[in-house]
This record gives C-alpha cells, sequence and structure tokens, in this order.
C-alpha cells in the first residue's frame, strides 16, 4: 500500500466578497447617473440655457460625491468600530470566564451537528490560545472576520469616484460645448444600461434584464424630474 498522503484537489476559486468596496462603487455610479442626469434633466425642463445645465450638473456631481463618500465613511467606521467594541467584550469574557465561554463554543457547534465529545473537544483545542480563542468567537458568534473588517477609507473612496464617473456621462455634452441633450440622453441611457449589466455579470444575473431594469428605473426618475423641472419653470417664468 503506498504510503504517499493524498492531497485534497481544488476545483475552483471563490471572488473575494467582503472586501467592502463592490456595494459603495456599484450604488455610487448608479447614483451619479440617475442623480445628475435626473438633475439636468430638471433644469433642461424649466427651460435653462446650457451654461446653466453645466453649472447645475457640476454641483450635482460634486455635492453627491463628496455626500456619499461622507456618508460612507461614516457609516462604514461605525459599524467597524461597534464590531471592535463587541469583539472587546467577547475578549474579556474569554479572559475572565474560559470555561463558561468554553462551552458556549462547544454547545454552539453542538447545535452545528457536532456530536458532544467532539463538540467539547474542538472548543477545547481552539481555546488552548487566547488569540485563536476570541477570533473564533468573533466569527462564530458575530458573524464577522475580525482580520478582514472593511476599510472606511476605501469604502468611501470607491463612492467618491463611482458617484463622480456617473455624474459625469449625462454632463459630458455640455462640458465639450455640444450641449445637446439628445446626446445627454443617448450617453445616459448607455451608460444605465451598461452599468446595470455589468452588475448583472458580476452577480451572474442575466446581462439584458440587469441593464434593461436599470434603464427603466433611471429613465422613470429623469422623466418624473424633467415634467416637475417644466412645470416649475413655467409657473415663474
Amino acid at each position: 500500500m503506498s504510503s504517499v498522503p493524498i492531497r485534497a484537489e481544488v476545483h475552483h476559486s471563490h471572488r473575494d466578497v467582503t472586501g467592502g468596496w463592490l456595494r459603495p462603487a456599484v450604488f455610487g455610479v448608479m447614483d451619479g447617473l440617475v442623480s445628475n442626469a435626473s438633475l439636468i434633466a430638471g433644469v433642461v425642463g424649466s427651460g435653462a440655457r446650457a451654461h446653466t445645465v453645466t453649472i447645475a450638473g457640476l454641483a450635482g456631481l460634486a455635492s453627491g460625491a463628496f455626500s456619499m463618500a461622507t456618508g460612507e465613511y461614516t457609516s462604514v467606521r461605525s459599524q467597524t468600530e461597534m464590531t471592535l467594541a463587541e469583539i472587546d467584550v467577547e475578549r474579556r469574557e474569554i479572559a475572565r470566564n474560559p470555561e463558561a465561554e468554553e462551552g458556549e463554543l462547544a454547545a454552539l457547534y453542538e447545535s452545528r451537528g457536532l456530536t458532544p465529545g467532539l463538540a467539547r473537544e474542538v472548543a477545547r483545542q481552539l481555546h488552548r490560545h487566547d488569540e485563536v480563542a476570541w477570533r473564533v468567537h468573533a466569527r462564530e458568534e458575530l458573524g464577522v472576520d475580525p482580520d478582514d473588517l472593511p476599510s472606511p477609507w476605501k469604502a468611501a473612496g470607491s463612492s467618491f469616484l463611482a458617484f463622480a464617473i456617473g455624474a459625469l456621462i449625462p454632463l459630458l455634452p455640455f462640458l465639450l460645448g455640444i450641449g445637446s441633450v439628445a446626446v445627454a440622453v443617448v450617453l445616459t441611457a448607455a451608460g444605465l444600461f451598461a452599468t446595470g449589466a455589468l452588475v448583472a455579470r458580476l452577480t451572474r444575473r442575466s446581462s439584458l434584464f440587469g441593464g434593461g431594469r436599470q434603464l427603466l428605473l433611471g429613465a422613470a426618475a429623469a422623466a418624473v424630474t424633467y415634467g416637475i423641472g417644466h412645470l416649475v419653470g413655467a409657473a415663474v417664468s
């Protein structure tokens, strides 16, 4: 009989889904596209000149990008601080009452299908080192990886850049001096469909459905805002 150890085969790999960048980046592009396209549509609907539309679009881009970045940073930072506080509670409990925490971990593994004896042995082995124990408790009880918490700076940066890119698309014709609403509409529609399709590909969904859904939602928002701008412009003129 061969004494060569059997090595486990690796049949596939997984993408990183815990980095904290995808959600703010996707949300930023979508929000930038929809909000600035809607803003520009409202200003155009009021009868404003191309110069005014450009200024409004730039203001919408800057204010929206900084608002998104600030919101993402504060949100992720607060969540991380709360998580670290709960981890600290767990560390203190392990130091103060290790036997009870070991029993708690054993009961958790038993509830997941391990036999009582094996659950107790696994918990005992993991509790041999405090640094290992509190990390295991954080993952099992809090559902977080203490060594891979989301970065507030990464979330803020990706959100800022994504919003700015999305908001720039409907503004491009006016910045280039074209001043054509039709060109802005085409660019915005293409951007909405492309981002929706890209998100669908990342999540392994139908690109056609994802792109069409985002195009429909963005078009509805722009149409409503254009109508409001047209009504307000007619009322104050």
